[in-house]
């Protein structure tokens, strides 16, 4: 019995799958079921009914977790107090808005490089809502999205904030500003996926109107930014990632006499035992953005909500 083989143990119980354990662990599923089938015969007992199509512990497995998990925790915790960090070693997931990796993400993967240097790092860059399923699945460790995870055993905290700024190309015409919803409803627009909280917002502005909107949506920045670049609409987009389209002048900010309300980030992250380079990488996050370095637009959440 080792601290790999509980890890194992625990992460089937979390899945309920020995395949999605071997892709989670990077090991194969032989190799997975050997760890179990080892455990198992030095306890002399079975720890997972196996009959159906997901792996279910039993009752001998159901007490076995809750010392296991107790285990990782201190083994974690051992690690985190009395190792050097080039001793913490593992693959952590991260999953990113796009957003944030137009902005920060570079300087927090420099921040967990220098405190972590033994740690791997897999970037998932995906809308808010999928990072959040897979946040939740357990595909990913932490995720950097719009909104919270309001689920059990999952921290959630808010961290930045973007406000957004209407954009277009100098080919197209606009009415007089500040441009009434009336003649906003009339311009196509170009903005996040339909299953996003921006695209949500824009669409309670301008359906009062009663006309029937043009909306284009995207799950890619650079894909809206180059569609509103090409004259094709126009966007609502965080400033912080038109530096360069806003200095050359392919594109110009313009006012509309109704705001939307800012983007807000949360760092979301498991609670569950022996996630402390997790919530450890998490907090790296949160010093990241508090630090800034008077060159971006970002704010922490708390100062402004």
């Amino acid at each position: 019995m080792n601290i790999r083989t509980l890890e194992t143990f625990v992460w089937i119980a979390r899945l309920g799958s020995f395949r999605a354990t071997a892709k989670r662990l990077y090991a194969s599923q032989p190799t997975i079921s050997a760890r179990i089938c080892s455990l198992e015969d030095e306890l002399r007992t079975e720890l997972f009914d196996r009959t159906g199509r997901k792996a279910v512990l039993t009752a001998k497995g159901r007490q076995l977790l809750v010392y296991a998990e107790k285990i990782l925790q201190l083994h974690s915790e051992l690690l985190e107090t009395v190792a050097r960090p080039d001793a913490i070693h593992g693959t952590i997931r991260l999953g990113v808005s796009e957003t944030i990796a137009y902005t920060w993400l570079p300087r927090l993967i420099e921040k967990i490089s220098e405190a972590y240097p033994a740690i791997n790092l897999e970037l998932d860059v995906d809308i808010s809502v999928n990072l959040a399923d897979k946040l939740t699945s357990r595909e990913i460790d932490i995720a950097f999205l719009i909104g919270e995870v309001n689920q059990p055993d999952f921290v959630s905290r808010p961290f930045c904030r973007y406000s957004l700024v209407w954009v277009t190309s100098p080919m197209i015409a606009l009415p007089a500003e500040p441009i009434s919803l009336a003649n906003l409803s009339r311009i196509p627009i170009i903005t996040y996926p339909r299953r996003s909280e921006p695209y949500a917002n824009i669409r309670s502005l301008v359906t009062p109107t009663n006309h029937p909107t043009q909306i284009h949506s995207s799950s890619s920045l650079s894909t809206i930014i180059r569609m509103t670049v090409d004259g094709l609409g126009i966007s609502a987009l965080p400033r912080e990632i038109l530096t360069r389209e806003l200095a050359t002048g392919v594109l110009r900010e313009f006012q509309v006499e109704a705001a939307l309300p800012d983007l807000v980030f949360s760092t979301a992250y498991s609670a569950s035992p022996g996630a402390g380079v997790v919530r450890a990488v998490a907090e790296l996050a949160l010093a990241t953005v508090a630090e800034g370095d008077g060159t971006h637009g970002w704010q922490q959440a708390d100062q402004l909500c």
